[in-house]
């Protein structure tokens, strides 16, 4: 996946808006407000391509154990974020399972308003 792949993607779902909160470099998607996707985008330039993703905290302790490209999350809350690595052991479409997965965590925490708004949840 290239980062205009990686950008497109994450534009696609409903209500989902790109920021630059912290500096120029970290590229952050969010959905009602809320953080589900973070990428350094100096890291994309460089090769070495990552994305921080908020995941189900059994389940994240089960993709570290099942794939190298899958690490705690950096500067992250390591129980409720994976950094996972592009280049690695996990193909684009496992990846952006894992997207999916994060986005919908996140809507599934805002209000049943916020909900709402956006529709159904995706698969």
């Amino acid at each position: 996946m290239n980062i205009q792949q990686y950008f497109d993607y994450c534009l696609s779902k409903k209500g989902v808006t790109e920021h630059f909160p912290f500096d120029e470099d970290t590229l952050v998607f969010k959905v009602g407000g809320k953080m589900f996707a973070l990428s350094s985008m100096k890291e994309w330039e460089s090769g070495s391509p990552s994305v921080n993703l908020k995941c189900d905290p059994e389940k994240a302790e089960q993709l570290r154990a099942d794939y190298d490209a899958v690490q705690p999350g950096y500067h992250m809350s390591k129980v409720h974020w994976n950094t996972v690595a592009f280049n690695g052991d996990a193909s684009d479409k496992t990846i952006c399972g894992w997207i999916d997965d994060s986005y919908n965590l996140v809507v599934k925490s805002l209000t049943k308003k916020a909900q709402a708004e956006l529709g159904a949840l995706e698969k």
